[in-house]
């Protein structure tokens, strides 16, 4: 049975890279963080959370912004900063931090600029499916959600494609 309350101390921490596929390891030298997913846990059925830790000095993510999700970050522990769309803005513990749906004017990305202290936030985000992500500094757009498998149960499916791609036609193959 699902529980309907966790403590902070009672979370279990992953490293966050466990759930990438095997081809796509982040670059270790700018990226790390563990997370704690919270949300089948408390049986949260709309809404997502968890709670990422940023190690001293890295990001967790590539700078995105979801079309379709909305997410909201509360800094737990630590300082760093964020970027949203062109600007950059120092954070600190207690800072609440709302990212809406859009494109690259409400593209964020977390970074633990400190050398020697994590950064922890809890992240809180809508899970409606499908969502298209658009990451502006590498001109990528990805695409995915749960869908019916052969099986009927739910499926994962990602597909990532550059956002200038101009090799696919809607006839092609017709």
């Amino acid at each position: 049975m699902d529980r309907r309350i966790v403590n902070l101390d009672e979370l279990q921490y992953e490293p966050w890279d466990k759930y990438f596929p095997p081809n796509a390891a982040p670059p270790r030298e700018r990226f790390g963080a563990e997370v704690a997913r919270i949300s089948g846990t408390v049986g949260a059925q709309k809404l997502g959370y968890n709670v990422t830790v940023l190690k001293a000095g890295k990001k967790a993510y590539p700078r995105h912004a979801h079309r379709v999700n909305e997410e909201l970050f509360l800094v737990l522990e630590g300082e760093g900063q964020v970027r949203i769309g062109d600007e950059t803005f120092p954070i600190r513990k207690g800072d609440l931090i709302s990212c809406p749906p859009g494109g690259p004017e409400t593209a964020h990305q977390l970074i633990n600029s400190s050398p020697d202290r994590d950064l922890k936030v809890l992240s809180i985000s809508t899970m409606e499916s499908p969502d298209i992500v658009e990451y502006p500094d590498a001109g990528n757009i990805a695409f995915g959600g749960l869908f019916k498998g052969p099986d009927g149960k739910p499926a994962p499916m990602r597909k990532l494609f550059k956002a200038d791609d101009t090799k696919a036609g809607y006839w092609d193959g017709a």
